[in-house]
């Protein structure tokens, strides 16, 4: 691998169900690629149609979201593909990538990843909405969050894609600490409502990030997506026309989706890449 490129694996979690998820995360990368001036070659494995993972040879992994629910499920792609998560959390556990001497591994879990990796970790409780999550919403900083470089640009609270009948709650504290985990974003705030608010973003570790949510959410393309009349009538058939009013409007504000899409995948991959290339520069 020559010092300007990286590699690439995109864990496909979408079980061979048609989305805009794997167009969006491709076009990211492909718009990263353009201004960093850096190549990035990179893989899809099918995961949970195909039971294909990839190896520790990558220098990245992005893990989609996904249909259907994030509960044990005993299919024959579920332990493989935890096996494989353990991997790249103990190897970045490994003395020499610690000590500067190996290249770190990046990792970043999204939606239904984050859901399914939260509870193999112990995290929380993922459990099933009583009604599903879909639209735009804000997500707010929580008390231990800090300063998290991957938000850096975004407002307080800010905007997203939110689509999901599954949800992490009930944090096990202990479980978290001993991890080093931290919750970085809840959900909206909901006064009215007695529930408990869903966890939206953690940080893993220093290389492992997710969010509940769709970071790669594409407002331009998602807007063109949902005024198509088979995607209005499904939309406004299943959340009603206010809630679908509602959606376009917000994926056509600057300040709303087009910001985040801007900012937190496009500072993962620049974070890892730096990180990457200093690894690699300092050997």
């Amino acid at each position: 691998m020559n010092h300007n490129s990286l590699r690439i694996a995109i864990l496909d979690m979408y079980d061979n169900v048609a989305n805009e998820g794997m167009r969006c995360i491709l076009n990211l990368i492909k718009n990263f690629e353009e201004e960093s001036h850096i190549s990035l070659q990179y893989d899809v494995y099918n995961v949970r149609a195909e039971m294909a993972l990839p190896d520790l040879s990558y220098d990245i992994y992005i893990s989609t979201g996904g249909p259907g629910s994030p509960l044990e499920s005993g299919e024959s792609w579920e332990a493989p593909y935890f096996t494989f998560i353990d991997s790249v959390f103990a190897y970045n556990r490994g003395e020499e990538v610690i000590a500067g001497i190996q290249k770190p591994k990046y990792m970043f879990l999204i939606c239904h990843s984050f859901q399914l990796v939260s509870r193999h970790l112990g995290i929380g409780t993922v459990s099933k909405r009583r009604s599903t999550s879909f639209g735009v919403f804000p997500v707010h900083r929580t008390v231990e969050a800090g300063s998290e470089p991957f938000f850096d640009g975004l407002p307080e609270p800010f905007y997203v894609v939110d689509s999901r009948d599954y949800q992490l709650v009930r944090p096990n504290k202990k479980r978290i600490k001993d991890l080093g985990v931290t919750i970085l974003r809840l959900e909206k705030e909901r006064p009215h409502v007695n529930l408990e608010r869903a966890i939206m973003a953690i940080r893993f570790s220093k290389e492992i990030f997710g969010t509940q949510f769709h970071p790669e959410a594409d407002g331009e393309g998602m807007l063109r997506y949902l005024q198509k009349e088979d995607k209005r009538h499904a939309v406004v058939k299943s959340h009603g026309l206010a809630k679908y009013n509602s959606m376009v409007e917000q994926l056509a504000d600057p300040d709303k989706i087009l910001l985040t899409e801007s900012v937190i995948l496009p500072n993962f991959l620049k974070t890892a890449s730096t990180a990457i290339f200093k690894t690699t520069s300092q050997n």
